[in-house]
């Protein structure tokens, strides 16, 4: 590290989906002569993806922004359409499981609402963009440890001593996010009495970009469609039986599988590791600070059940970029305390409402009373008889609705 602070004008600490995005999206707005520097303790080698099970729901929205950024044609040949979208709710051992809702996966303009991208893929394509970008650094391994601001900037502390300056400090560092606590911003949230299971399966038959979605007692099961007859399996089970699943050998792990798949895709064979992680929602009581903003899972952790967790992440990205791109051309610098007081104003509560509605599903399928069960089979098959309700589910699918940043609508910044 020099010994004079180097000076920028963001500085990003994770260089997950959200921090890679905004680096992409700022130096697209801002031009070459805006400096950032992505700080992250290891990151993968964009040409050398880690090996990883878990696939994202992207939505129509999300890939609309990407393909401004230039990185939807980095993953565009793994990506799978969602074609329909099929739901059951029943017990574990029921042997055939009626489907109460079924609909096509498909927007006003015929596009797709969402399409099913490995997670490797899409972070190795990020990197790959952030690493051909010259207004872009990357430190790392690194980690910030702290901050301190004033009226002219604000300076982010290094492990192992040293430090950059900066406009801005953005910290898309997760759900731990060390800078959201030494900012003092406060989280509300719970943990779940459930763990989350990944993995990838290949099937005999093909699935024809269906989605299907079990509830059953103890949480979701999710087929989710990759390209080839692969699927990723997104599943949230009971914490006890989950780590009873998780230390069976393979054949034994992909008979309870298979037990909860649904038998409609013939043969399964396990196509990839399994990976698991304890569920929990969290939201951020503050999003912004004195030329700070939170960004991402740091922000807001909500549950997996309908799978929005990076759009949301994609949402906060492209509203950043918008208000500091709007400050900047006239004239203040990208901590502008207006700008981010409209970021916050336009993310927050879209955020709650979004984590408070996932947290209510959850606590809706993962119940099995006779009186509850009823009621969701009944309400399901009465949305199943109203088109006009399916457009308005396909639509929250597709990220199209509200009012949405310019990125999200397929413009340029």
């Amino acid at each position: 590290m020099p010994s004079e602070t180097p000076r920028f004008d963001v500085v990003t600490s994770g260089a997950s989906f959200g921090g890679l995005a905004l680096a992409c999206g700022l130096s697209q707005a801002l031009g070459s002569d805006f400096k950032i520097v992505l700080i992250d303790r290891a990151v993968p080698s964009a040409a050398a993806p880690t090996a990883d099970s878990r696939a994202s729901a992207l939505s129509a929205a999300s890939k609309r922004m990407l393909e401004v950024l230039g990185v939807w044609s980095l993953v565009a040949d793994v990506a799978q359409p969602v074609t329909s979208i099929e739901i059951t709710d029943s017990t574990l051992e029921t042997g055939v499981r009626p489907v109460l809702l079924t609909y096509d996966n498909v927007t006003g303009d015929g596009d797709p609402a969402t399409y099913i991208v490995p997670n490797s893929t899409l972070q190795a394509a990020l990197r790959q963009s952030v690493e051909v970008n010259p207004s872009v650094e990357l430190f790392a391994p690194a980690e910030a440890l702290g901050f301190a601001s004033d009226e002219s900037g604000i300076e982010v502390e290094l492990a192992g001593g040293g430090a950059l300056s900066a406009s801005l400090l953005v910290a898309a560092e997760g759900r731990r996010s060390r800078l959201r606590e030494a900012a003092g911003i406060k989280v509300v949230g719970w943990s779940y009495p459930q763990i989350g299971i990944v993995t990838t399966v290949r099937h005999d038959r093909p699935h024809h970009g269906r989605a299907v979605q079990h509830f059953l007692p103890a949480g979701p099961f999710a087929i989710l469609p990759l390209i080839g007859n692969r699927s990723c399996i997104t599943w949230t089970e009971d914490a006890d039986e989950a780590r009873r699943i998780l230390s069976l050998d393979d054949a034994d792990f992909l008979a309870e599988v298979d037990k909860r798949f649904g038998g409609k895709l013939g043969a399964l064979a396990l196509d990839g590791p399994r990976q698991s992680w304890p569920l929990e929602m969290h939201l951020a009581r503050r999003y912004v600070g004195p030329r700070f903003a939170l960004v991402g899972d740091a922000a807001h952790g909500v549950h997996p059940i309908a799978g929005q967790g990076l759009n949301l992440a994609f949402r906060d990205v492209a509203a950043l970029v918008e208000v500091l791109s709007d400050a900047i051309r006239l004239g203040f610098d990208a901590g502008d305390a207006q700008a981010l007081a409209r970021y916050e104003r336009w993310r927050r509560f879209d955020s709650t409402i979004s984590a408070a509605t996932f947290d209510g599903l959850n606590r809706l399928f993962s119940n099995d009373r006779t009186l509850v069960r009823s009621g969701r089979e009944f309400g399901l098959g009465l949305v199943d008889r109203m088109p006009m309700l399916k457009r308005f589910f396909v639509g929250e699918a597709a990220g199209l609705t509200g009012e949405l940043p310019r990125l999200l609508k397929g413009e340029a910044v």
